[in-house]
């Protein structure tokens, strides 16, 4: 007999029969579910207490590279690092003891700290950012073709008067004179050149002279 063609009594009664034979199940299941809401909740308070925790100590490093308190400034940004890698603020503690050991004359160590910067770098624009600081110290270090590598790996339309810059003091560094030029150019005619410093910029121009004229043809 169909189950729509029992009268109320008869559809109560298979009701009730079902429940006492599925109690344990949906007992657990019941169960299963308050458990993942709670522990979804303890999960969503547990990380925004840890976000708030990372902002606090991020805070202090701040606090202590603008005093100058560089021994100071590394304990709080190694702490962050260790019990937040995963915050982005461990990025950025990485960051700033990259800078304070270029400020030291200590390329490796910065290279070091910008390595696991780009490591723990969870988006492409912040990865490429921080390959351009590392072109930097491949620049410094004396390595022109490692940074106009990283320089070019940059994504389109990212960082383009920061990464042109860049571009175009590897391309300078390994004679590519030429080149270099119409990178720098390039950025002096951008719209936007936010970060770059355009009078530095016209004197790196400068300084490559004129461009190489073009060769002529052969008289016939």
């Amino acid at each position: 007999m169909a189950f729509d063609v029992l009268d109320e009594h008869e559809q109560g009664e298979l009701v009730q029969k079902w429940l006492r034979e599925n109690a344990m199940a949906i007992a657990v299941g019941i169960g299963l579910g308050l458990a993942l809401i709670f522990g979804w909740q303890q999960w969503q308070t547990h990380k925004a207490t840890a976000a708030a925790a990372a902002s606090a100590q991020f805070q202090a490093l701040t606090e202590a590279v603008a005093a100058k308190k560089d021994e100071d400034a590394q304990k709080v940004a190694a702490a962050i690092r260790s019990e937040y890698p995963q915050s982005i603020y461990s990025v950025f503690a990485a960051l700033q003891q990259a800078d304070l050991a270029v400020q030291k004359g200590d390329l490796n160590g910065a290279a070091e700290q910008l390595a696991w910067a780009r490591e723990h770098a969870k988006t492409s624009p912040l990865q490429w950012l921080i390959d351009l600081r590392s072109a930097r110290i491949k620049l410094a270090q004396g390595d022109a073709a490692a940074a106009l590598k990283l320089a070019d790996g940059v994504g389109a339309d990212n960082y383009v008067a920061l990464a042109g810059e860049l571009r175009g003091d590897a391309l300078a560094k390994l004679g590519r004179n030429d080149e270099a030029r119409k990178a720098y150019e390039a950025v002096l005619a951008a719209t936007d050149t936010q970060g770059v410093d355009r009078n530095l910029l016209q004197m790196k121009l400068d300084n490559l002279g004129a461009s190489a004229p073009a060769a002529q043809k052969p008289a016939t």
